[in-house]
């Protein structure tokens, strides 16, 4: 499996980005993912119930095809959510626009939008730029970084990662990128924002692609928060062009493995550059009465606002850690509990352990990244997950967002 920074492109997509005038900023805010021949698509999105126009129409167009996409549009500095049968309208028209351009069924464009909720979406802007970003398509790693700088909104910094590995002789290529930097807590089901492109050229039916989805995006989006909000308009797609003519079956552990590497790899780059963020905190949980319960336990820490301002400040109050522990509504008993923040024993049997040193422990929460371990001694529940501290910088950036 090749390294993840390296630029591979599948084969059977092109690429582009445009400025549409969306952005106040007057960056490129509009972006096309083109394939050559309808992709094997599936696609996961928000739990959260107040969803954006595009999902709903997503949805609508997967269902219609039988997991079928030609054209991804996808907006930065409109959320298209909240806005009624104009937000529905205006997600409509991209597709009817990106239909007539490239000569496809409506149904086979996926639309995605980013960036302020309650504010109606310009679609005109979107159809004026979409001929003129047509004739910009290409299929290089340029193009590709392109898109990946036009969906940026609070973002400092563009998200990409990539695979290959061989499959029958035929080699396979996996492309992704994304954006996210706050309102990040994704809660992805199969029905600032985080949006993730996933492509390759393999050929995989939209049935395994599903499959395959799914799994990779459990341990690596759905383990990961910086501000315990779920956005309206989470979503992750994934693009199967059969370019390569490799074929994939259901139950390849290799393309699961390159797959979920590239998502792990995304999810932890959307933390990285998480709003205000000043510390990546990897949480390990261990020995809990199941997984669900690990994971419990893992998100009651990453939200606790106590917990990310003690790290925002390098101060070691485990004590805090053993709260939300008890909080969590996962099985425990207190007495049990074990933590170390790295390699130091922090706490034993659910008390200080007798070699802690606060000095020491304080010195290594000052880097940037640092792990925390907590064995419970319940069971073979466990889950790893990435978040952040919580920084008077997050509060700037959130009060002034829409002023």
């Amino acid at each position: 499996m090749s390294d993840i920074s390296t630029f591979l492109m599948p084969k059977g997509f092109r690429f582009g980005a445009a400025k549409a005038g969306l952005k106040a900023s007057g960056r490129t805010d509009f972006a096309l993912i083109v394939a050559d021949e309808p992709a094997s698509a599936t696609a996961m999105f928000t739990a959260n119930r107040v969803s954006a126009a595009p999902l709903a129409v997503d949805k609508e167009h997967l269902r219609e095809t039988g997991g079928k996409v030609r054209v991804v549009a996808i907006n930065a500095g409109n959320a298209n959510c909240a806005a009624g049968q104009a937000g529905i309208d205006a997600a409509r028209a991209t597709c009817a626009a990106a239909a007539k351009v490239f000569g496809c069924a409506e149904n086979e464009v996926f639309p995605s939008s980013t960036g302020i909720i309650g504010v109606p979406l310009p679609a005109e802007k979107l159809i004026a730029a979409m001929p003129g970003l047509a004739g910009q398509l290409g299929a290089e790693s340029d193009h590709f970084q392109r898109v990946a700088q036009a969906i940026l909104t609070t973002d400092t910094m563009e998200k990409t990662a990539f695979a290959r590995i061989e499959i029958d002789g035929r080699e396979v290529r996996i492309a992704a990128l994304c954006k996210g930097s706050g309102m990040i807590h994704p809660q992805l089901v199969p029905h600032a924002t985080m949006l993730v492109y996933v492509l390759t050229d393999a050929e995989v039916e939209s049935a395994a692609l599903d499959s395959y989805l799914r799994g990779a995006v459990e341990v690596s989006f759905n383990r990961i928060s910086v501000d315990g909000d779920t956005s309206t308009n989470d979503t992750v797609l994934l693009l199967a062009s059969g370019a390569s003519g490799a074929k994939i079956e259901a139950d390849d552990a290799e393309f699961q493995a390159a797959l979920t590497q590239v998502c792990t790899s995304l999810a932890r780059q959307v933390v990285a550059d998480g709003e205000g963020v000043t510390h990546v905190v990897e949480l390990r949980i261990d020995g809990a009465a199941s997984d669900a319960d690990a994971l419990k336990i893992a998100k009651a820490i990453a939200h606790s606002p106590l917990n990310k301002t003690a790290w925002a400040g390098c101060d070691p109050n485990w004590g805090r850690l053993v709260a939300a522990i008890g909080y969590s509504g996962a099985q425990i008993e207190p007495e049990k509990i074990d933590i170390w923040f790295g390699e130091l024993r922090i706490c034993r049997d659910g008390g200080r352990a007798e070699e802690f040193d606060e000095a020491a422990a304080h010195a290594y929460l000052k880097q940037d990244e640092f792990s925390i371990a907590i064995q419970l001694h319940q069971g073979a529940g466990k889950c790893v997950f990435w978040t952040t501290d919580l920084t008077t910088e997050y509060v700037h950036i959130n009060a002034d967002y829409s002023t």
